[in-house]
């Protein structure tokens, strides 16, 4: 039996609704495997936290979070307290205080969900989107002089590290070989910011030679989002700066299978086209994991 502590911070807005559906999900998992089990451990933290004690998190969050194995996080902000706050204050703390440098955002067409772009469906869009998660536009330099006087100045530096744009590289390069089509996009902003950015490309370049079985290729963000809508048959595997998990195999794809089924079945939450609850949702999921054919 293999049992994995994991850390849940609901937050804000739903989280708490997720986060809470998701953990039964996760027993319902742990069941069906029979080898396998969760500990979770739910902390409070966020903007009502906030608003009771001036920060989003205590001073040693970092120390308590240390011993999981995991970190299951709902959402971030709240309309009365500001966006910088709650972003600084909570997620990206963690994200740099664990060193969190690969953001992986799986992106697919679900059976039974209508999709927003003209002529796709199920299996014409498949992309894995690896976003840097620790430096780049999100690495916090910066600051501001003479604030509320009319020569009133604002920096906000992005920072690229040899280190860091290499070790995204070879992670999304690692990821496109593992996949079917062996196929990554490198999405840069080099035309316009001649340094960090021409880095960027650079060491794209440099790692491609560690795997001549990827083909790829490197488009400006700006013709990214035109292909994205245009051509999204023609995507794989993309990774792009800031700006721009739970490793169980088997249990995971136990649980996409649910899920597919479950969309296929027409039981979806109105953000996707349906009238089902969060609840009925989970509940729907559930009982597809506990079937024999999942």
């Amino acid at each position: 039996m293999r049992t994995l502590s994991i850390a849940a911070i609901p937050a804000d807005g739903i989280g708490p609704e997720v986060i809470s559906s998701g953990i039964r999900v996760l027993e319902a998992l742990a069941k069906r495997a029979g080898d396998l089990s969760f500990n979770v451990s739910t902390f409070d933290w966020g903007s009502d936290y906030y608003k009771k004690h001036g920060v989003m998190m205590p001073a040693d969050g970092l120390e308590q979070l240390k011993k999981f194995d995991a970190i299951y996080f709902g959402a971030v902000g709240a309309p009365d307290v500001p966006d910088h706050i709650t972003l600084w204050g909570l997620r990206l703390p963690i994200c740099q205080g664990f060193d969190q440098y690969a953001n992986v955002r799986p992106t697919k067409i679900l059976p039974g969900v209508a999709s927003p772009l003209r002529n796709v469906g199920v299996g014409d869009l498949d992309w894995v989107i690896v976003r840097e998660n620790s430096e780049g536009e999100y690495a916090g330099c910066g600051g501001r002089a003479h604030k509320g006087l009319p020569e009133e100045v604002g920096t906000e530096v992005a920072i690229f590290t040899r280190v860091g744009v290499t070790r995204i590289m070879r992670y999304a390069f690692q990821l496109a070989q593992s996949r079917p089509r062996k196929l990554l996009t490198v999405v840069t902003k080099s035309n316009a910011q001649r340094h960090g950015m021409v880095m960027w490309d650079e060491i794209a370049a440099e790692v491609a030679k560690e795997f001549p079985d990827v083909t790829w290729d490197k488009m400006l963000v700006d013709a990214m989002t035109v292909r994205m809508t245009l051509n999204p048959k023609s995507l794989d595997t993309i990774v792009a700066t800031n700006l721009e998990h739970l490793s169980e195999k088997d249990a995971a794809a136990r649980l996409m299978a649910a899920v597919e089924k479950v969309c296929a079945a027409g039981v979806l939450t109105p953000d996707v086209g349906g009238k089902a609850t969060t609840k009925e949702v989970t509940d729907a999921v559930i009982d597809a994991i506990h079937g024999s054919n999942v």
